[in-house]
């Protein structure tokens, strides 16, 4: 439908890119943003519905909505085949007729790349985001407070007469929260996946010289939020994106620097010593100080075997890990590295889906990753241009050597859906948008 944007129908759907920034800005509020999300995807549901009744268009390209569907079908059909032989069986259908929710929530994330500037407004602002959240996180490693976090709690407590977090809970904080505060430390992995972005704007607005203070300042608040998959995650995306902005002699030499800047802000932290003296306990040579090193993830994953290999077609069921740990606990007499109780997942992707979902989980997974690859290889060079911010957001969240956060969680569960309909969006933008590339000119 080439004519589809200057129609009058377009504005039907103009809300779309603003609804979708608007969840990500509410992600340190759980509850707010999993409203806006449920609401945004009712709307597009009755939208998809009456498009059929009525016979109005439906913005998204069929390649888009193919391409969507694969991504959508990857991630619910293992939820789905995991079902017959959950071992939390109530918990397990709740998750997966919930996360229904999630293909209208792809389209309106696709349809945000249709309208017009839609897919500046998107991708800049996810930017502006990952910069702001950064910049805030910086603000609080100086003065000890985050502004954007204290406002926030500022306001829920003149609401209800309470806070986000419990003085216990802000006292056993001992890494950077910023806006999602000390009981919610989600900073640094959201940071770094949300990077592409914010390192793509800085470098087409202020070519090498913004990405470098953008590069720097994102490093700052990652280190200091303390998640060690987030430092990994973050490699990557420097990595990558730097050589495509900086060129190789000119990255190295920006690591060069960055190693010293993180030399000395390890001097100067306490926390982030404690967190490197815990890794540098892998060094022991044993499985004991491996699991020191991993907070007790060497631990969960041999369990997270077990369950691979004693469930091995559908897995124990989404969300089932909990029930099935008792049972696989490789040292049920010692206490876990976490303090006490049950691990709640597996704390790596490919564990995760073959303990939760079995083999038949992991081959959807894989199916959704080679078709999502194979829409890659035909998309022309603009739509790769466009797409490039999206796919390396999405391929280091997903980078299976480092340890994750549950995909069948609330949160990051909807962290990977927004991340897959970015990438079906862009790689389906009309034709004469201006691309987004996270690249600038080596000048």
């Amino acid at each position: 439908m080439p004519n589809w944007p200057a129609e009058a129908g377009a504005r039907r759907y103009a809300w779309t890119p603003w609804w979708l920034l608007g969840m990500v800005a509410l992600w340190p509020l759980p509850g707010p943003a999993e409203a806006l999300l449920a609401l945004g995807a009712l709307v597009l549901a009755g939208l998809r519905l009456e498009a059929r009744l009525r016979g109005r268009p439906w913005p998204l390209p069929a390649a888009a909505s193919r391409l969507l569907a694969v991504l959508f079908l990857a991630y619910w059909l293992p939820e789905l085949l995991s079902l017959p032989d959950a071992l939390d069986r109530g918990r397990a259908l709740r998750e997966t007729v919930a996360d229904l929710r999630y293909l209208p929530v792809l389209w309106g994330v696709g349809i945000a790349f249709q309208v017009p500037r839609g897919a500046r407004r998107v991708l800049s602002g996810l930017g502006l985001l990952g910069l702001l959240w950064a910049a805030d996180a910086a603000v609080q490693a100086v003065v000890g407070a985050s502004p954007l976090f204290w406002s926030l709690d500022s306001l829920k407590r003149l609401a209800s007469g309470e806070g986000f977090c419990t003085a216990a809970e802000t006292l056993a904080a001992d890494r950077l929260g910023g806006v999602f505060g000390p009981c919610n430390l989600k900073l640094g992995l959201v940071l770094a996946s949300l990077s592409p972005f914010a390192l793509a704007l800085a470098a087409r607005r202020l070519g090498a010289a913004g990405w470098v203070a953008a590069a720097a300042l994102l490093g700052l608040a990652v280190a200091l939020g303390g998640a060690r998959a987030a430092w990994l995650v973050y490699a990557l995306v420097v990595l990558a994106s730097g050589l495509r902005v900086l060129g190789g002699r000119r990255l190295l030499g920006f690591a060069l620097v960055a190693g010293l800047g993180l030399a000395g802000l390890y001097l100067a932290a306490p926390p982030l010593q404690e967190r490197v003296a815990r890794t540098a306990q892998v060094l022991q040579g044993d499985r004991s100080g491996l699991d020191a090193a991993l907070s007790g993830r060497e631990r969960i994953w041999r369990a997270a075997a077990c369950m691979a290999r004693t469930h091995p077609l559908n897995g124990v069921g989404v969300r089932g890990f909990r029930q099935a740990w008792p049972d696989c606990d490789p040292a049920p007499e010692q206490a876990p590295a976490w303090g006490s109780g049950e691990a709640y997942h597996a704390h790596q992707l490919l564990l995760e889906v073959l303990s939760e979902t079995g083999i038949l989980g992991l081959l959807c997974w894989l199916g959704g990753a080679w078709l999502g690859w194979q829409a890659w290889r035909q998309a022309g060079p603009a739509q790769r241009r466009q797409a490039q911010a999206p796919m390396l957001a999405l391929a280091v969240t997903l980078f299976p050597l480092n340890t994750h956060l549950a995909f069948y969680s609330t949160f990051w569960g909807g962290v990977l859906v927004l991340l897959c309909g970015l990438y079906a969006g862009a790689l389906h933008v009309p034709p004469g948008t201006p691309a987004q590339a996270d690249g600038g000119t080596r000048s």
